[in-house]
């Protein structure tokens, strides 16, 4: 792992003393056992005479192992097991479809035009005027003003962004062009309640679901 980052006598002597601390000799000592953790079982170098009983050691080690082995804080088993029931579950409402309107109940092309056309009549702002807010600060263009100049720009590209791509995805479901990657993504992140992908990547880091983060757009927007 680090042998391509060796490349002077430097970092072959940090290299060493690395190996030096963590795998010297002291975990092979006969007189003091090593234990790289006493966290759930007894984690040694097994000294078993025989294959089997080499087997019947590895076959005794915890299938679960808490976050003590590897030098962890126990909240770390919670954060792993969140973050294992929240992939579980959108993988699950990932793959739902829907049986169709044959019960009464909206189709699922049905339930994305219509979140399409919530969000693009109800959610979309107009584009800010860069330019004319710029022209009024007569060149003497504070810090606090370039952070503000920057954001609005990158606020008008988001608006383009979900403008656009609502417009594309409303002629595909049409039959007017064809349903790319792209547009397939956004149809299923907007018939999910998720934040579609292709806005994601030009908007601020966040968790929120579709509905949500509508909600802070339009609050970010005032």
């Amino acid at each position: 792992m680090y042998g391509g980052r060796v490349t002077d006598d430097y970092d072959r002597r940090v290299l060493n003393t690395y190996l030096t601390e963590y795998l010297g000799d002291f975990i092979f000592d006969a007189n003091q056992r090593f234990y790289f953790s006493k966290s759930g079982t007894d984690y040694v170098i097994p000294d078993e005479a025989t294959f089997e009983e080499q087997l019947e050691f590895i076959d005794a080690i915890p299938m679960i192992t808490t976050p003590g082995v590897f030098g962890l804080h126990a909240n770390a088993e919670i954060t792993y097991f969140n973050n294992s029931a929240k992939a579980l579950w959108l993988n699950i409402i990932s793959m739902a479809t829907s049986s169709g309107g044959g019960g009464g109940g909206l189709d699922r092309e049905a339930i994305i035009l219509e979140t399409a056309n919530s969000i693009q009549d109800k959610a979309i702002p107009e584009l800010f005027d860069e330019y004319n807010i710029r022209k009024s600060f007569n060149n003497n263009i504070s810090p606090t003003q370039t952070v503000l100049l920057q954001e609005l720009e990158r606020f008008n590209k988001l608006i383009v962004r979900m403008k656009s791509t609502i417009i594309e995805l409303k002629r595909a479901l049409r039959g007017e062009i064809g349903m790319n990657q792209d547009l397939d993504s956004l149809a299923s992140a907007l018939f999910n309640g998720f934040l579609p992908e292709l806005w994601a990547k030009i908007a601020p880091p966040t968790e929120k679901n579709l509905v949500n983060w509508i909600d802070h757009f339009g609050r970010r927007n005032k």
